[in-house]
């Protein structure tokens, strides 16, 4: 089973627990890490300055199509970061753990 690390962020404590609580609720991710930081980027011609919270989703392969619908519908950006990274390794049992929750 391929298991990948999602990244996304949204712009509030308020969006990142409910879009964590959806996902592991329909059982898209295992686990999903919220964090906090600031964010300098380009939007429509201007630098913008915004706090965020970067949320660490962690899932498998088969079901990243379902989490990526999920996180489109719910994301309160236009246009959502939504990044997947293959997890080459890791604690098998922590892996296989990923795997179970997700099914």
């Amino acid at each position: 089973m391929r298991t990948l690390l999602v990244l996304t962020n949204v712009p509030d404590r308020a969006a990142a627990e409910r879009v964590a609580d959806l996902l592991i609720e329909k059982r898209l991710a295992a686990c999903v890490n919220i964090l906090a930081c600031h964010s300098v980027y380009r939007w429509k011609d201007a630098v913008q300055h915004d706090e965020e919270h970067p949320l660490l989703i962690k899932t498998t392969a088969d079901r990243y199509a379902e989490l990526e619908a999920a996180l489109r519908a719910a994301h309160p950006y236009e246009l959502p970061e939504i990044i997947a990274v293959p997890i080459e390794r890791g604690l098998t049992a922590y892996l296989d753990w990923i795997a179970a929750e997700t099914k």
